[in-house]
């Protein structure tokens, strides 16, 4: 799958992100979405990644460590070494992010999906004072509520988005050479 300087993530999502994602997509389907979405909202480029790989961490994790939630982490953990700090914060932070917006407005837990409250519960559900201005004072941090809130939006059934192929720039400058076979999602 790797080698140095290489991380063959087309080969990830090809054997791993046809899992159900506990939503009414895959999990290359939530991630396609989640990219298009920041795509279409002009995100640069680093935000862009991030979105397509904020939930790379439950492709990567072993099946007992499903349990603890904190994707976020493992997933960050996963692409650092190839990718700017900031892209590796957004992937880590998405998970806390959504834990911001339910406890700076109380409606938003009300728009997340059945698994989505089911997830916010078990990673801690409100944050704390001081976890909230912590949150808010970093400098990424306004991308990461914009993950949040793409991943949230990135779970229609059947939504028409760009393929894998389409970020085939972007994966190759931060991951070297990708192996691009044809596979659902991959390449149409």
């Amino acid at each position: 799958m790797s080698g140095p300087g290489r991380l063959d993530l087309v080969s990830l999502f090809r054997e791993a992100g046809q899992r159900a994602y506990g939503e009414s997509v895959t999990q290359l389907q939530h991630a396609l979405q989640c990219a298009d979405l920041a795509h279409r909202d002009r995100a640069d480029d680093e935000v862009v990644v991030a979105a397509l790989l904020h939930d790379i961490g439950h492709l990567v994790q072993h099946e007992e460590d499903r349990e603890d939630h904190h994707h976020g982490n493992g997933g960050a953990g996963f692409v650092r070494p190839f990718v700017p700090a900031r892209v590796a914060w957004l992937i880590e932070h998405h998970v806390i992010a959504k834990r911001y917006l339910c406890t700076v407005d109380v409606r938003y837990v009300d728009q997340l999906s059945p698994a989505s409250r089911r997830s916010y519960t078990m990673q801690g559900a409100r944050l704390q004072p001081e976890e909230q201005l912590r949150l808010e004072t970093r400098p990424w941090f306004v991308d990461a509520v914009r993950v949040r809130r793409w991943d949230d939006a990135a779970k229609v059934p059947g939504a028409a988005c760009p393929p894998l192929i389409a970020y085939a720039p972007l994966l190759e400058r931060y991951f070297g050479p990708q192996t691009w076979m044809a596979g659902p999602g991959i390449d149409r």
